[in-house]
């Protein structure tokens, strides 16, 4: 393709200012959080007494992790420049729209496969990760009809009710404490709602 050197020369600036923003973040995230605050330690603390530190700290990591997935795309763009196969969709093979590779000089995908990409992120596709990475037991949350035994998701309705950091507010529809945490006002057991049903005798009549 044409103007390659132009492209490199873009793609090794950026590679430059990305390196340096990772140093910086690596550099201010790198330091314990407990002394970052000040704080001998932090277990006698309320969960939120440390959140505004620990939310600064949780961003501080996703940009470094941001950061680190940009480095990688744009030494690959680096890469394909020198294989010859730089500006060229990685889809459908087409020449990727100068104007695209101006803006987002390390992209992978032109204008048409990027917005079909898009399509189908918006009708509902998820991340696999999504499937596992749920509650506490999430995987072993057997809420179909035919499951009676003690599943994860009792273990955790046991554990939970004797007391979490949610409050009603944390959990939609949730009023009560103790259904402050999923699924926490579910009846807990195995046993057969009818087997619940107690049936008082009446004068003359035997227990049902």
């Amino acid at each position: 393709m044409e103007n390659k050197e132009y492209y490199r020369r873009k793609l090794e600036d950026l590679k430059r200012e990305l390196e340096n923003q990772m140093s910086t973040i690596t550099s201010r995230g790198s330091e314990p959080l407990k002394e970052s605050v000040g704080e001998l330690s932090s277990y006698d603390n309320h969960t939120a007494d440390l959140a505004a530190e620990t939310f600064e700290r949780e961003k501080d990591l996703g940009l470094r992790d941001n950061t680190k997935r940009m480095l990688a795309k744009v030494e690959m763009a680096l890469g394909k420049i020198e294989e010859g196969s730089y500006g060229f969709c990685e889809k459908c093979g087409s020449p990727i729209e100068k104007e695209r590779l101006d803006l987002v000089p390390y992209t992978t995908l032109c204008a048409k496969c990027s917005k079909k990409e898009g399509e189908v992120f918006a009708k509902g596709a998820r991340p696999v990760e999504e499937k596992v990475l749920k509650y506490p037991f999430g995987r072993s949350f057997r809420d179909d009809s035919d499951s009676v035994g003690y599943d994860g998701e009792d273990a955790w309705q046991d554990v939970a009710r004797y007391g979490t950091a949610n409050t009603p507010q944390d959990e939609p529809g949730a009023v009560e404490y103790e259904e402050a945490y999923t699924d926490g006002s579910e009846e807990r057991g195995i046993a057969d709602k009818l087997d619940k049903v107690i049936y008082e005798d009446k004068p003359g009549e035997m227990g049902r």
